[in-house]
């Protein structure tokens, strides 16, 4: 079973629209979360309507509805009953408040406009969501899920930009959305308009 984002009643997996209230479901591409809008709030991935995705892999449906599965039961009550998990503005309690163990630590830095964020793997960077929106929402241009850090064990650390308005750029090179990008240490992102230099240790 999962959760309808606008009634919260229960309704059966892989559903188009919810029973109870009529209102279509979209599922994230990335990770199944079912919930609203064109961005998922749990990892960033593009909302997708249960239409698309049947016309793209039945496998993929069936994936879907299982990360959804498990999302939810992940997020039960009390009562043991599964619920859609609440968006949280900061996405601290989705994402370790620190580094894992074993990973480089990286660290985003621009002196002149008092910024440092430390990078945390799987975290989204953005105005509205993400752990560092606190200081980024100060920053018109930047998206409210711009882009997203990971830590791959064979190619290092990346950033994939996540369809922004206003672009990331590594170096000065426009990146592709949804395209993980190497990051080195010494190199330069820029978030729309916020330059952040790469430390690595």
């Amino acid at each position: 079973m999962i959760i309808c984002p606008t009634c919260r009643e229960e309704i059966d997996e892989g559903s188009h629209f919810c029973d109870q209230c009529g209102q279509a479901l979209l599922y994230c591409s990335n990770c199944g979360y079912v919930g609203t809008g064109r961005r998922c709030t749990q990892c960033g991935g593009l909302m997708v309507s249960a239409d698309h995705i049947k016309k793209g892999s039945l496998s993929v449906m069936s994936s879907i509805t299982s990360a959804t599965r498990v999302n939810q039961m992940l997020n039960a009550t009390a009562t043991g009953h599964p619920i859609q998990r609440v968006p949280t503005i900061t996405g601290q309690q989705d994402i370790p408040s620190q580094p894992t163990t074993g990973i480089p630590t990286m660290t985003l830095i621009n002196l002149k406009l008092n910024i440092r964020l430390v990078a945390i793997n799987g975290a989204v960077i953005g105005r509205r969501q993400g752990p560092y929106h606190d200081i980024l929402r100060q920053f018109a241009y930047v998206s409210g899920v711009h882009a997203q850090l990971n830590y791959q064990y064979t190619s290092g650390w990346n950033i994939t930009d996540k369809h922004s308005s206003n672009g990331t750029r590594l170096n000065n090179v426009k990146l592709t959305p949804d395209v993980p990008t190497k990051i080195k240490n010494g190199d330069i992102i820029t978030i729309a308009n916020v330059n952040l230099q790469v430390n690595i240790k």
